[in-house]
């Protein structure tokens, strides 16, 4: 092993188990993004990295982004996030859509995190967003969605929840506790901080980020009021929305989720495992500036994205992941000998011509061996043609599952397999 050439650090292997288990979400997200509406888009992989400067954060930019210059010396990067990018693509053809928007994407990003479980550098993440509309009503179709596809899934109510704050809310808040608009993204992001610290280690990082005894107290004290989202218009009228989405159950107001990126204006929420690990799931909000901000005329959006890294995790530990056919063949054509490879080979292709897959051993050998393939590559049927059957125009079509077996006229093999496997 010492001599093989080790992947780069923090990137993904996808042998065919780890494939499949990423084409199932890919699926689930396609489903549900579409049963709300929404069309799929994709943006560059590369980006110059003044699109993130701006508004996505330091932190982001400075510390997890892959930057590096191009041969003309340009400072460009590997995408570390989509928002930025859709908003620019709709400040290109802006004048040219149709409002209200709704896009979704599922595709690779990387960020220079430290690797560990659940996090790695390279991911693929679902991104989903309504953009066109100020409404209630949209925010709360962007938190259904996500609790629309945790069912699909077989996550319940009590193995997540989607944690909703709103920003404009936090902001008043902050206001009436003397906290003045120079200081108030620091305070955002030692709020969004709170969960990853130890309550002594936040304190100590609040004051030192600008804070005073009094407000470090008062925004502990805001923190610690379930019932604030009472004072909120808006959030009332998204937890109305949800109920009568069918998915209030999977969503509750949580204070402390404002969400790390700086472009975010309204409604933030995350999903979270709420057992065992308590990881979050994905993320998003509202963002009225964006557009704006790559050059476009002023036009709100609302949206979230989910990285595939933590979710397998959690589903395995709620015993969710579903056994999946790794190998898509329903049919392995075996190879008697050197004579009848032309009549497999002309079997299998009017088997793949009808829309079956198939594969063919590659060359003769004793057929016990390649039925323990077929067994071992969980292949359904293994189809058998011999001389006596080549004379005789059939093939023995055996079940690799129960050993039973069947002699079929080779005319009549689609049909028979078009039955046996719609069974």
């Amino acid at each position: 092993m010492k001599n093989i050439i080790q992947p780069v650090k923090g990137t993904r292997e996808f042998y065919p188990p780890e494939m499949a288990v990423r084409n199932w979400l890919y699926e689930n997200i396609q489903k549900v993004s579409e049963s709300f509406g929404y069309s799929e888009y994709d943006g560059p992989f590369l980006e110059p990295i003044g699109l993130f400067a701006a508004k996505s954060g330091e932190e982001l930019v400075k510390e997890q982004s892959f930057v590096f210059p191009d041969r003309g010396g340009n400072l460009i990067t590997l995408r570390p996030e989509l928002t930025p990018s859709l908003a620019r693509m709709v400040a290109q053809k802006q004048h040219q859509l149709i409002y209200p928007l709704r896009w979704w994407s599922f595709g690779p990003f990387w960020r220079y995190e430290k690797p560990q479980k659940g996090r790695t550098r390279e991911f693929f993440q679902w991104n989903i967003d309504l953009i066109g509309s100020k409404s209630p009503e949209a925010d709360a179709e962007l938190i259904a969605i996500c609790a629309e596809f945790f069912k699909r899934i077989g996550l319940s109510p009590k193995n997540v929840k989607v944690l909703m704050n709103d920003r404009r809310l936090m902001d008043h808040k902050l206001s009436e506790i003397g906290i003045d608009a120079s200081i108030k993204k620091k305070a955002l992001r030692i709020i969004d901080r709170q969960d990853k610290m130890a309550h002594a280690t936040w304190k100590a990082y609040a004051l030192d980020n600008g804070l005073t005894e009094e407000q470090f107290k008062g925004i502990a004290k805001i923190l610690g009021n379930k019932n604030l989202f009472q004072e909120s218009t808006e959030l009332k009228n998204i937890f109305s929305a949800l109920e009568n989405l069918g998915v209030q159950e999977y969503v509750q107001f949580d204070p402390k989720i404002v969400r790390g990126l700086d472009y975010y204006t309204g409604v933030v929420f995350e999903a979270r495992d709420i057992g065992k690990s308590t990881r979050a799931i994905l993320g998003g909000g509202r963002y009225d500036d964006l557009v704006k901000d790559v050059g476009g005329e002023p036009l709100t959006g609302v949206g979230f994205a989910m990285g595939d890294v933590v979710l397998p995790i959690i589903l395995e530990q709620y015993g969710l992941v579903p056994d999946m056919e790794v190998n898509p063949s329903q049919i392995l054509v075996t190879i008697f000998d050197e004579e009848l490879i032309p009549v497999s080979l002309s079997i299998a292709t009017v088997l793949r011509r009808a829309d079956f897959s198939i594969q063919t051993y590659p060359k003769a050998e004793k057929i016990g061996k390649q039925l323990k393939f077929a067994d071992r590559c969980g292949i359904k049927f293994a189809l058998i043609i011999g001389p006596e059957e080549k004379e005789q125009g059939i093939a023995q079509v055996k079940d690799i599952r129960t050993r039973e077996q069947s002699s079929v006229p080779i005319a009549e093999l689609v049909n028979y397999f078009k039955g046996l496997l719609a069974e």
